[in-house]
């Protein structure tokens, strides 16, 4: 089986790029074929027949997160030819193996349950609540709130979720419209009807904070390697 890993590190990001590459080769469906495509306008290494580097300048946020599903369909036709696709944050990091346990079957799509709103109330999940934006999550939908770090699928479903993720974000911003969460609050939207395997936070667990759950893949402390704004700079 192959698996293609997405994977966007511009500017100051390169920082993770290093631990990201060698937890992932080393824990993440490890009995399977992997290639990295990654999108950077800095050198990192290694570059090798699994890693393919895709020259992404920086756009400044919050368009180096929001538009990512656009990056994405530029490459769309490599894609294709994988048998699965997955897309994680630049600071995550696998602690232990993360077996074919992860892999949607006849869901097709995969997302993990934001560790800040796992065990809180519908009414409280930050979701889109503009009408005019295509992420809009109205109040009787909804179930999940999804982080936006970690995804995938099938590669015929996450492609469909690319194109169609790609196309509505371009809609709002020609009407001037951010979605509250950017790419979070589009992905939330898309998966409230379509069938997905849902993974606890176990899968997204927030490096300092105490969960109820055993990390398996942690999201790396920024303030550790100068905070959000310092990474945001270019």
């Amino acid at each position: 089986m192959t698996v293609a890993i997405l994977y966007i590190c511009t500017g100051r990001y390169s920082v993770f790029w290093d631990n990201f590459y060698k937890s992932t080769e080393k824990y993440f469906l490890s009995n399977h074929k992997k290639e990295y495509f990654v999108f950077t306008d800095q050198e990192i290494s290694p570059i090798n027949n699994k890693v393919h580097i895709i020259y992404q300048k920086k756009l400044g946020w919050p368009y180096d997160t929001l538009l990512r599903f656009h990056m994405f369909y530029e490459i769309s036709e490599l894609l294709a030819k994988f048998n699965y696709i997955f897309f994680l944050n630049a600071n995550m990091q696998c602690l232990v193996p993360i077996t074919d346990e992860i892999l949607p079957q006849k869901e097709g799509l995969m997302a993990v349950l934001h560790p800040g709103f796992f065990n809180k109330s519908r009414m409280q999940f930050t979701y889109e609540t503009n009408p005019d934006s295509l992420a809009c999550i109205h109040s009787e939908e909804g179930e999940h709130y999804f982080m936006g770090g970690f995804n995938g699928g099938k590669s015929k479903n996450y492609l469909d979720l690319i194109y169609l993720l790609a196309s509505n974000i371009e809609k709002d911003l020609e009407k001037g419209i951010i979605a509250i969460w950017h790419d979070e609050s589009h992905l939330n939207r898309y998966l409230v009807d379509k069938p997905t395997k849902v993974l606890n936070p176990s899968y997204g667990y927030a490096e300092g904070w105490e969960l109820p759950f055993e990390p398996q893949i942690i999201i790396l402390d920024k303030n550790k390697y100068g905070g959000h704004e310092f990474l945001r700079e270019s």
